[in-house]
């Protein structure tokens, strides 16, 4: 009898250590590759590279939108970024993290740092939700707070 319990409790951890293994196993090395790929883009101030980054169409949340879902073209990421650079020129992003959430999802926590127009140095600490899917971003929702600027 106890040999019997002793089998079903090993066929037990078994399973759930199989139930596991399948559940940490989702692949999103792939997403967190082309996250971190946006911000060496970004730094590079390359703006088409990182605008082919996303489908072409991709939906945004932003402070500067009051957070309301919009649509952005590719045209239209290059145009704004270059906009951002003429307005500040040394304009970089630090990752501070990426957290990886689910099969589609990347979150990444980063501070945009730049010379403002009167030579002070500025930090921004910005989080950032990618949703990625085959290969290209969809989603990009960013939360920081505007107030500061």
């Amino acid at each position: 009898m106890k040999k019997i319990v002793l089998f079903l409790a090993m066929v037990s951890l078994f399973s759930c250590k199989k139930e596991e293994e399948k559940i940490i196993k989702i692949d999103t090395t792939e997403n967190e590759k082309i996250a971190k790929q946006l911000f060496v883009e970004f730094n590079k101030h390359d703006w088409q590279k990182m605008a082919n980054l996303y489908i072409e169409n991709a939906e945004f949340k932003e402070p500067g939108s009051k957070m309301k879902l919009h649509k952005k073209s590719r045209e239209q990421i290059v145009k704004e970024y270059s906009e951002l650079q003429m307005m500040f020129p040394d304009v970089q992003d630090s990752l501070v993290a990426i957290y990886p959430s689910g099969k589609n999802n990347v979150i990444v926590e980063f501070v945009a740092k730049s010379t403002n127009p009167d030579k002070t140095k500025s930090e921004l600490p910005i989080c950032t939700i990618f949703t990625i899917e085959n290969g290209k971003i969809t989603k990009d929702f960013s939360y920081f707070d505007n107030s500061q600027n």
